[in-house]
């Protein structure tokens, strides 16, 4: 029998993943290599590649312990090859193998590189998702707007999750108007469960500091799940302690309470530790058990089965470009303050101090801080997609890439929003405590100490007047302002266009 390889990557550590379930366990050969080409290609947080690369270690041991054969590169082996096409090279050699089987990578770049290997790889497609490519194209075939409520709605019939026969549970489908409560600090609020590193573990965090060691982000302390059984605790623990109080305040945020009721599973769901459904079918049964109220419930399940799997969609339907689109021809580099730089915006400060100690902010902080703020200042989406990628532990290019350049820029003209996700400053005050320690006024509309949002966000309404003034839903926005005074609009631009030169000359906003 010809033996051949199976590829198996560090966001595939599923036992039951598509290359596994083709090869044969008494012949075939498992490949995992940890590579400098990947831990590089943009500036990974530490805790990022600690993550992947102890997940990995401990995934090949399970392996092994199930029959299987691994061979296994680690990043420091003095053999090698840096690439993972260059490693399935070295392997096919060393074993007489001439031909990979794999499972499809969720990056267009990867895909290509196997594309272009000469020995014939046999690419899989990854099903541990709800939806598969063909049925997100069939799906969008026709449609004029790909709205995420719609292909959700399909999602929930064919999962049959939070379903009374053919109606939503509780006669609505989607309870998000409940889910916009701000949050108050609480003593008591439980944690994410947190993890003590083992031996391979401490051992991956010195390799990592090392070779890593300069990058954006604090590695230590390390407290991630790096194995299926911890990441099934911290699930067990999100469902039981916290789930219950996602709905009301999933979309708050507080200076001293990093997490609030945010479960912090997505890395695990992203490298493959836990399933989409397996999570949604734990957080459907604390509701039908009457642990947690309907809209925490339906809310988790929409983030999981409704956005997950229509970023996927709409990442691989759009092709490997789309990362790169820059529908609002913003050009701006990226401000110093994303990287830890000075600045009195406590908003930003917060956000990017958490993602830096904790290679994760919650989806608020990355849409209508961070991300409202690039837009808003015209930052370019490109370098803010390699921001995102680079600083979060859950950040892969086909959930990654849709969520910051359709979501959070409106840099695909539409496909993913139907208007751009801007506001003034008053959003975050209403949602979080940041503005009261800010050295800004988020009262303040103009003049000395003004929010930067609230200048902003008029600032960008003006600039893309062509392309919104009619979009339904913003043409409120556009006859308040042409309300306004003429001069207390020339001084809102003004002063805008002063925070602009500011920021683009490197000072400290």
């Amino acid at each position: 029998m010809v033996t051949r390889l199976v590829l198996v990557l560090g966001d595939q550590l599923s036992p039951d993943v598509a290359a596994l379930r083709a090869a044969d366990k008494s012949a075939d050969i498992v490949v995992m290599a940890e590579v400098m080409e990947e831990g590089s290609y943009v500036p990974h947080h530490p805790k990022k590649i600690a993550l992947i690369l102890s997940a990995m270690r401990h995934f090949a041991e399970d392996l092994r312990a199930d029959g299987w054969q691994v061979l296994y590169s680690r990043l420091d082996d003095a053999d090698n090859a840096g690439s993972i096409p260059g490693e399935l090279l070295r392997r096919a050699e060393e074993t007489g193998a001439s031909e990979v089987l794999a499972t499809r990578p969720g990056e267009w770049r990867l895909i290509e590189a196997l594309d272009a290997m000469p020995v014939p790889v046999h690419m899989h497609e990854d099903d541990r998702f709800v939806c598969s490519h063909k049925e997100f194209d069939a799906w969008a075939e026709g449609r004029k707007e790909l709205r995420m409520e719609y292909f959700y709605r399909e999602m929930r019939r064919k999962t049959g999750l939070m379903m009374d026969g053919d109606k939503p549970a509780g006669g609505k489908w989607n309870y998000d108007h409940d889910n916009r409560k701000p949050a108050q600090a609480d003593m008591l609020r439980s944690q994410p469960m947190q993890f003590t590193p083992d031996d391979i573990t401490e051992e991956v965090l010195d390799l990592v500091g090392d070779r890593f060691g300069g990058n954006f982000g604090t590695l230590r302390p390390f407290r991630f799940a790096v194995t299926r059984g911890q990441a099934r605790r911290a699930l067990d623990h999100f469902a039981k302690e916290l789930l219950a109080g996602f709905g009301d305040y999933q979309d708050a945020m507080l200076r001293d309470d990093r997490f609030l009721h945010h479960s912090v599973l997505s890395p695990y769901l992203n490298i493959g530790l836990l399933s989409p459904l397996e999570i949604c079918e734990r957080v459907e049964r604390e509701w039908r058990a009457g642990n947690v109220p309907i809209n925490a419930a339906e809310g988790y399940i929409r983030q999981v089965i409704g956005w997950r799997e229509y970023m996927r969609g709409i990442y691989f339907r759009e092709g490997p470009e789309y990362p790169r689109r820059n529908a609002l021809n913003h050009q701006r580099g990226l401000p110093d303050l994303y990287w830890g730089g000075e600045t009195g915006m406590e908003c930003l400060k917060r956000a990017v101090e958490q993602t830096r100690d904790e290679a994760y902010a919650h989806h608020i902080q990355r849409l209508m801080v961070t991300g409202n703020f690039a837009l808003l200042a015209g930052i370019n989406p490109t370098v803010l997609h390699e921001w995102y990628l680079s600083v979060y532990a859950d950040a892969f290019e086909w959930v990654e890439a849709p969520n910051t350049v359709g979501m959070s820029q409106f840099a695909d003209g539409g496909i993913v929003g139907s208007k751009p996700y801007v506001s003034s400053g008053n959003y975050i005050d209403r949602m979080s405590d940041y503005c009261g320690a800010c050295a800004y006024s988020v009262k303040a509309k103009t003049g000395e100490g003004a929010c930067p949002f609230n200048l902003l966000y008029w600032h960008f309404l003006t600039r893309h007047r062509d392309r919104f003034a009619r979009n339904p839903r913003m043409a409120q926005m556009y006859r308040t302002w042409d309300r306004m005074d003429a001069d207390k609009r020339d001084t809102i631009l003004a002063e805008a266009e002063g925070f602009l030169d500011r920021l683009g000359r490197g000072e400290a906003v």
